[in-house]
């Protein structure tokens, strides 16, 4: 009877194992190198804060001088201002699936609007004016997201991951785009799948963008006329199912990238060397530089924005 009972046991034991494995082992805040490199840039002792939570799901972050960010909620259907002193939230609009965020040269706030399928500048008092719907007259999918590239024109990612069900698809190809200041829209490449976060390099001659079903970064070379040409890998972020994929983009002064990926932050130098990741309590979608000298990353993680101080300082086109 004590063999039978003692085997019972641990069987027993053996199944609430095997269930404790299969529970989601909760996230915690971790800086994970790769190389000694990734400590020039992020302190040993770097301390996550928590600025502001309670969202449906955070996206879009832009640094104000006057000391708060622009966050989407693309749950909530709505962009805060949120300020990081102290967290409080403001509502800017109320906008059907906002996402990616920026400023242009005259200082609005610039949004994809997914459910719009546009992109929309937006004014201090929560009003909106349609900067671009269409591409040789057909609707653009669902604008993802945007930055502010050399001589003042918008470059904006167009992938169908937020198009509202039961719209049709109109453009047979998910573009990344330039928007000149003059009103008129190129398409730069239409050669990736699921094209999401991109960015410039400091000196302007590299263009970066990912790609969210193929888990992967690419990079092109940028001519004087803006045209992007040599299109190649730059990085994989690769992860399981629920990680997270290549989001957000941004990049330091010196050419490295912080790109949102599986799990949190993936550090990545000029040559396409992962120097380490920045993992997260929750999946981030964005991320932005902020504070007095850009040394800050602010992140758009699901719920909740997060504050992190580099050693580094962040690159912002002007």
């Amino acid at each position: 009877m004590k063999i039978i009972s003692s085997l019972f046991v641990a069987l027993i034991s053996l199944s609430a194992l095997s269930a404790a494995q299969e529970q989601k082992v909760p996230r915690t805040f971790e800086l994970e190198a790769k190389s000694p490199e990734f400590w020039k840039l992020i302190s040993r002792d770097a301390k996550l804060e928590t600025v502001a939570s309670g969202f449906g799901f955070t996206e879009g972050p832009v640094w104000d001088k006057a000391g708060f960010l622009y966050v989407s909620d693309e749950e909530q259907n709505k962009i805060f201002r949120v300020y990081v002193k102290d967290g409080r939230k403001e509502e800017l609009i109320s906008l059907g699936d906002p996402d990616g965020n920026t400023y242009d040269r005259q200082g609005r706030l610039i949004d994809c609007a997914s459910v719009l399928r546009a992109i929309i500048a937006i004014s201090k008092d929560g009003k909106y004016e349609v900067l671009a719907d269409k591409f040789e007259g057909k609707k653009l999918n669902s604008p993802n997201d945007v930055i502010l590239g050399p001589h003042g024109a918008l470059y904006f990612t167009d992938p169908t991951l937020d198009l509202v069900k039961g719209e049709k698809q109109e453009i047979p190809f998910q573009g990344v785009y330039r928007l000149d200041a003059d009103g008129k829209l190129t398409l730069l490449t239409k050669d990736l799948t699921q094209p999401n976060g991109l960015a410039f390099s400091p000196d302007g001659k590299k263009f970066y963008v990912d790609d969210d079903e193929h888990r992967n970064i690419r990079v092109y070379d940028v001519g004087k006329d803006g045209s992007l040409s040599n299109g190649r890998l730059f990085g994989e972020e690769p992860g399981g199912k629920g990680d997270g994929v290549p989001d957000g983009i941004k990049v330091d002064l010196h050419g490295n990238l912080f790109v949102t990926g599986p799990k949190g932050i993936w550090v990545w130098s000029p040559d396409g060397v992962h120097l380490g990741t920045i993992a997260l309590p929750e999946q981030p979608a964005n991320l932005t530089w902020g504070g007095k000298d850009l040394r800050t990353l602010y992140i758009t993680a699901t719920t909740s924005v997060y504050r992190l101080d580099t050693k580094v300082t962040g690159f912002s086109q002007k």
